[in-house]
């Protein structure tokens, strides 16, 4: 796949990281050089080898009433305070736009299972009796996004996409292709993910968990994508154009500069350049770093199947106006995602 876009612009982003509650903690944190990381208790894997990115900085109760809060999951939660902030940066208010006209994107990697695991606990323990209604629409990858439509009205398109590392970036090109196909004017896109000591067990189980190898995070991260020109319009602040995206199965080993050719695109000179997923591990994909400062936030809050829209805001957050930045994730077996942005307004 290969998408150019020359109307498609960012006008707000938002996150909920380890770092803190927005963009600006991120930033800070690649400024110091440290990271947001913690041990795992032991009594979770049985040993204090491992570190994880947990957002303890989020409190809930900060920003919805306890009964709206224990409605929902703990990703639907991130999911639904960030689309307010994201909503809120872009000086969006959805009384003054037409609903079927806003939606939103969303990837997920393990959304859903702490609450399938309550659910499927009460059945094993009591029978249907033991089945809680309440806790069943969170059973489900795509609640996050419905939770974020219902709190703010979004009635435009509303999807949720799954593909391992890369699953954010998944999101943000539908969300593109919606605007591009003229189905929204406005699309919040990005992912959203949750750590569990149930989910860091199950990936040790799996041998996913090792000590020389990566931390897992948690979080949401959401762009607002909008059409150039319905945010001229509104008269949006511009923080900067969504310019490409590319998009390959896998770079196939004997094959490297093939892949490194469709990703690379015709475009260069990029200021920055960040990476999610396994992307760091990969040395061909490191060839697109040379010449380029390079941001890795999984070294400093964990990675995560989703922390892609994370990964484009902070890096749109590094650009001056013009400065161009791309943004790579990859999956072990793919695929491979790389987004081409530019600071600033177009002119």
């Amino acid at each position: 796949m290969n998408h150019s876009f020359a109307d498609i612009v960012i006008t707000g982003y938002s996150a909920i990281t380890p770092a803190g509650i927005g963009i600006s903690p991120l930033t800070r944190l690649l400024d110091s050089g440290g990271d947001a990381l913690t041990p795992v208790p032991c009594d979770v894997t049985g040993t204090a080898r491992y570190r994880w990115g947990k957002a303890d900085h989020f409190k809930v109760s900060e920003f919805m009433s306890p009964m709206k809060a224990r409605k929902m999951d703990r990703s639907s939660q991130f999911a639904v305070v960030a689309a307010g902030l994201a909503l809120k940066d872009a000086a969006i208010d959805m009384k003054e736009l037409l609903p079927d006209r806003v939606g939103i994107a969303m990837g997920s990697g393990f959304c859903g299972v702490a609450n399938s695991a309550e659910f499927l606990a009460g059945y094993f323990k009591d029978g249907t009796a033991g089945m809680v209604p309440m806790i069943f629409p969170n059973t489900v990858p795509n609640a996050p996004a419905s939770n974020a439509s219902i709190e703010y009205g979004f009635k435009g398109p509303n999807v949720t996409l799954i593909q391992r590392f890369c699953s954010a970036e998944s999101a943000i090109a539908s969300a593109c292709r919606f605007i591009q196909e003229g189905r929204a004017d406005i699309m919040l896109a990005g992912g959203v993910d949750e750590l569990t000591p149930l989910l860091m067990q199950g990936l040790a189980a799996l041998g996913q968990v090792k000590p020389d190898s990566f931390s897992y995070g948690e979080g949401c991260g959401l762009l607002v994508l909008e059409s150039l020109l319905h945010a001229r319009k509104r008269g949006a602040d511009i923080r900067g154009e969504l310019l490409a995206i590319r998009s390959i199965g896998q770079i196939i080993p004997g094959h490297e500069q093939e892949g490194i050719n469709l990703l690379a695109g015709p475009a260069s000179g990029f200021r920055r350049v960040s990476l999610s997923g396994c992307a760091a591990d990969l040395d061909a994909l490191r060839g697109l770093t040379a010449g380029s400062e390079c941001l890795e936030l999984g070294q400093m809050i964990g990675r995560s199947l989703a922390m892609g829209g994370t990964a484009v805001a902070t890096l749109l957050a590094s650009l001056t106006a013009a400065e161009k930045g791309l943004h790579l994730s990859a999956s072990p077996q793919g695929p491979c995602y790389a987004v081409d942005i530019r600071g600033g307004s177009p002119v």
